[in-house]
């Protein structure tokens, strides 16, 4: 227990562990020994570790479904309906203001200055990006670009979606969260079949 308590207590907390926020249990989790340990340790918890399709965040998820467990899944399941759409908006809307290729994925650099440049510059973008500030997620009331913006990081931030690596400079990482975000959309979009609705833009990054 005393080599992975640290692993588990953060598991516990209901942290996503990746190789940005967490990188040396991150790569601990590697071991499939370790994880068969940690499992081990979890069983009468009724949890066991997790994690997305491409290995590059872990998580806790349930061994079995009691009633406990399917009351608690539905009540992430509402909250992530919740913030699914501004979430989604937040990835088009860099995606298309940074010039990427595709979605953003873990490791990947935002630099502020070029976000708010490039929506400067865009009347189209200066307009969805002042609605998805105003979202409830995101809850920003700023009328300037700059300060929606970072309004938008310092939320990604407390969500895990984002490290800032040094508070004194204005850029950010991206956290193996967004793959967990990535599979539940496709989970929701092909396993529920919810009305999930995409623009084309949206429908590019599934």
């Amino acid at each position: 227990m005393m080599t992975f308590g640290p692993i588990i207590e953060t598991l516990l907390a209901g942290e996503f562990i990746c190789s940005q926020r967490f990188p040396e249990y991150h790569r601990q989790l590697q071991d499939e020994t370790l994880q068969n340990q940690i499992n081990d340790y979890l069983r009468p918890l009724n949890r066991t570790v997790s994690q997305a399709a491409d290995g590059s965040v872990f998580f806790l998820s349930y061994q079995t479904l009691d009633k406990s467990g399917r009351e608690h899944l539905r009540q992430q399941f509402i909250q992530t309906l919740a913030t699914l759409m501004p979430l989604l908006e937040w990835l088009t809307l860099t995606q298309e203001a940074l010039g990427h290729d595709s979605t953003l994925v873990p490791g990947d650099t935002i630099k502020l200055p070029e976000w708010v440049v490039a929506c400067e510059d865009n009347p189209s973008l200066k307009q969805r990006l002042a609605n998805l500030a105003r979202d409830r997620f995101f809850n920003s009331q700023a009328e300037t670009v700059d300060a929606q913006i970072k309004q938008i990081a310092k939320r990604l931030v407390e969500h895990g979606y984002f490290i800032q690596p040094h508070t004194d400079r204005p850029y950010f990482i991206v956290t193996g969260k967004v793959d967990y975000l990535m599979d539940v959309i496709r989970f929701i979009r092909d396993e529920e079949n919810l009305p999930v609705e995409e623009t084309p833009e949206q429908e590019a990054l599934l």
